[in-house]
């Protein structure tokens, strides 16, 4: 009976749990969604994540991490609601101290928020006084020790416990919908008309695509352009209220507002982004024709001091990046971004306004939702990766990958076509050369050149005779080929040849 009592317990303490979590979604419509629990205990996770652990994420789970995330948070949260409903029939002292901490961990989690408003442990602690509540309700309903009506006592608790699972899901599915359909982000990117480029892109030659079949598009599809951030929740900005400051070390700082944006000298470029944490041969780039205004023209304006040599961008979520000042006043492509491929920015890549700076991965250079830039030093200020052991500065490696045949495919022998893609962005990708095994280099035929700021595809023809092979690429760039040199993303990209292993018949 114990056992059974115990299972009772711990199933009372998962509705209890359901309840907790839908009440602090509820009342989040009105703190905010970052102040929901789950959001805020996930979102202090991901800022205490360590760089290693960050890239073994993104490494194993690509652009699902976050899913992930949510997963394993639900999973870890059901143990301690289960744990806290066997401790509350033991003794209820034991399960309401545990729940009241769990409550206080969120709420503190919430109160941690850039964007932390006066309610943000509201939710937290509604949530927790819910689930307290309906926690004593259950624990007293549970079937006596040794009751003479068990089977009716056993079917009343579960009812009561079911039900209440029931209405804390149900409270968390409405909380989230509702959320979203209040927030008018999503309204306001619909209604937006994009204004025509000042300066448009050249021209992008018929040829850029190399026309084998496996090889991805040379323009990646806005809807499959990767995403890696640092926010749980997508920040809903409403481009009406936004405004980006220019500030410290400059003559004039500068406030820019959105219709100041919109009737700037606007500029359309065609540049490849990239992920410090793509691995040999990874797919944690694209490329894509951005529209923005130059970040110099805006810092021109501002007049940076002699001794300044970057600049601190932040979010509205609070995440900054540390882009080398060189870098956005060399002459580059780099933008304040308001569209990609002739649309608004979709909300999760940054709408109203993310950078793109051509030549740098993201985690120093592609902040999303920005509404900061802060003109200062390496030396006086660090950004929110580089606290985490990754490189300051962060320019792309020149990189290659082999797309076509796959890794441990079946090919007939023959001329077997070799093809994929090379980078080397605000460098320009000058060569790309296959070789079989421990053989020579040879040399591929490359696409039509799209820019210097963009990827590349190449193909190759080999005469294959039947066997194992393995095949490797490397790219070059005006200073030579690519490292073969093995090395980890951590801390400023990784290296080697890209290959793949495929069996001739």
């Amino acid at each position: 009976m114990a056992g059974r009592r115990d299972g009772l317990a711990a199933l009372a303490g998962i509705a209890a749990g359901a309840v907790t979590v839908g009440v602090g979604a509820l009342v989040a419509l009105v703190a905010g969604p970052t102040s929901d629990p789950l959001v805020a205990v996930g979102s202090a996770f991901v800022d205490a994540t360590p760089g290693w652990l960050k890239d073994v994420a993104v490494s194993t789970f690509g652009t699902a991490d976050k899913v992930v995330l949510g997963i394993g948070e639900a999973v870890v949260l059901l143990a301690l609601a289960a744990l806290a409903g066997v401790l509350a029939a033991r003794r209820w002292a034991w399960g309401a101290t545990l729940v009241v901490v769990l409550g206080a961990v969120a709420g503190l989690a919430a109160m941690g928020r850039p964007e932390a408003g006066i309610l943000a442990p509201a939710p937290a602690i509604a949530g927790a006084i819910a689930g307290l509540l309906v926690l004593r309700e259950l624990i007293r309903r549970l079937p006596a020790a040794e009751p003479r009506d068990e089977g009716v006592q056993r079917r009343t608790f579960l009812q009561a416990a079911l039900a209440a699972g029931a209405l804390g899901v149900v409270a968390v599915v409405v909380g989230r919908a509702i959320g979203a359909g209040a927030r008018g982000a999503q309204a306001a990117r619909t209604a937006l008309r994009i204004p025509r480029a000042t300066t448009t892109a050249a021209p992008v030659p018929a040829g850029v695509q190399v026309g084998v079949d496996g090889v991805g598009p040379w323009q990646t599809p806005a809807a499959e352009f990767y995403r890696i951030d640092t926010a749980l929740v997508v920040p809903q900005v409403d481009p009406s209220t936004w405004s980006l400051r220019v500030h410290g070390m400059v003559e004039q700082e500068i406030t820019l507002t959105w219709d100041e944006l919109l009737a700037g000298d606007l500029v359309e470029a065609w540049v490849t982004l990239a992920c410090v944490s793509n691995p040999v041969g990874g797919d944690l780039i694209g490329n894509q024709l951005w529209l923005g205004l130059p970040i110099a023209d805006l810092l021109a304006r501002a007049r940076p001091t002699g001794d300044a040599d970057m600049v601190l961008s932040r979010s509205v979520d609070g995440f900054t990046a540390s882009t080398p000042l060189e870098a956005l006043t060399d002459g580059r492509d780099a933008l304040l971004a308001i569209a990609m491929d002739g649309e608004p920015l979709p909300l999760e890549h940054g709408f109203p306004v993310r950078m793109v700076v051509p030549g740098l991965y993201g985690y120093v250079s592609a902040t999303k939702w920005v509404t900061d830039l802060e003109v200062t030093r390496f030396a006086d200020a660090t950004s929110y990766w580089t606290d985490r052991g990754w490189s300051p500065e962060g320019p792309v490696k020149t990189q290659s990958r082999i797309e076509v045949p796959r890794h441990g495919s079946s090919v007939p022998a023959g001329s077997v076509v070799v093809a994929g893609t090379a980078w080397a962005q605000h460098r320009g990708v000058t060569g790309v050369q296959v070789r079989v095994d421990e053989g020579s280099w040879n040399d591929a035929t490359l696409a039509d050149d799209g820019g210097i700021d963009t990827w590349r595809q190449w193909s190759w023809t080999w005469d294959a005779e039947p066997g194992s092979y393995l095949l490797y690429v490397r790219a070059s760039d005006p200073q030579g080929p690519q490292t073969g040199a093995v090395a980890d993303v951590v801390p400023d990209g990784a290296t080697g040849y890209d290959s793949v292993r495929v069996t001739v018949t």
